[in-house]
């Protein structure tokens, strides 16, 4: 059993090192344009791969309208609007341990207790989280953190602008901390312990449309009114990633508009910021 466990640490070290290695080596081929004016607006969109970027980009709407913005219509049409809160309210109880961690390890001991008192409430009382228990019966209000947040609060740069496939918009630093929450996260520790990985996918494929069931009318707008809709998708994950690092506090700039991280129409308990335009 042990060997079987210092082989799997080994595994995941391995895996971040080569992660790692591979964001160097995207960087490198980043060459900043020689002449000033260019350069200027080179720096300011941060965007050296968007050839590459709006091709997956494309990939990715392209999966979108085949595949899972179909899935979320037939997901808001077949399940009612409980049960459609109840696998909203149970997949953010289930990131609860990730979001305590990040709260602990960003110093935020008051938000921590918060955190961890809903997940204690909501597992029990509230039926491993279907209900939102604590913020009904408490007022106890919830909130999201997570790694690539952490890291932006501990001062790393964002680094340059990129496209995950299937994942959306990204970054170095958010796509290391996607990497580290993948690793870490309990339920996937579980699932892997248990050779049952296939939970890990399932989960997030229910995440996925779920998101997108959430979110049909805003991302259709985003998309309609854009003269570039790469551009703007771009622009409003950076605003709204800056917002999140900042836990929603106002600065000199406009507020970064957001997608809703609850069903189109209701404001999710306590949590005012918005989730990943993919």
């Amino acid at each position: 059993m042990f060997e079987n466990r210092f082989a799997f640490l080994k595994m995941r070290i391995a895996t971040l090192l080569l992660a790692s290695l591979g964001t160097l080596a995207v960087a490198g081929c980043a060459t900043p344009p020689s002449d000033p004016v260019a350069r200027t607006e080179f720096e300011k969109e941060n965007d050296p791969l968007e050839p590459l970027n709006r091709a997956i980009f494309g990939f990715n709407r392209t999966m979108d309208g085949m595949f899972l913005r179909p899935a979320a219509i037939a997901y808001r049409e077949v399940l009612p609007q409980p049960v459609q809160k109840g696998v909203y309210n149970f997949l953010g109880n289930l990131r609860s341990p990730v979001v305590f961690a990040n709260d602990v390890l960003q110093g935020d001991i008051d938000r921590a207790g918060n955190t961890a008192g809903r997940f204690a409430i909501n597992t029990t009382v509230g039926i491993l989280g279907v209900w939102d228990a604590a913020a009904e019966l408490f007022n106890m209000q919830g909130h999201s953190e997570d790694f690539g947040q952490t890291f932006g609060v501990w001062g790393v740069g964002e680094g340059f602008y990129f496209v995950l496939p299937f994942l959306g918009p990204s970054n170095p630093r958010d796509a290391t901390g996607l990497l580290v929450e993948y690793l870490v996260d309990p339920f996937n520790l579980w699932a892997r312990e248990q050779n049952v990985e296939g939970w890990i996918l399932a989960r997030s494929l229910v995440t996925g449309v779920d998101f997108r069931a959430r979110n049909l009318q805003t991302l259709d707008e985003l998309e309609r009114t854009s003269l570039d809709y790469y551009v703007a998708v771009r622009s409003l994950y950076r605003q709204r990633r800056a917002d999140e690092i900042r836990n929603g506090r106002p600065t000199s700039d406009q507020p970064a508009p957001g997608i809703t991280v609850a069903p189109e129409g209701q404001k999710p308990a306590g949590d005012d910021r918005s989730a990943e335009a993919r």
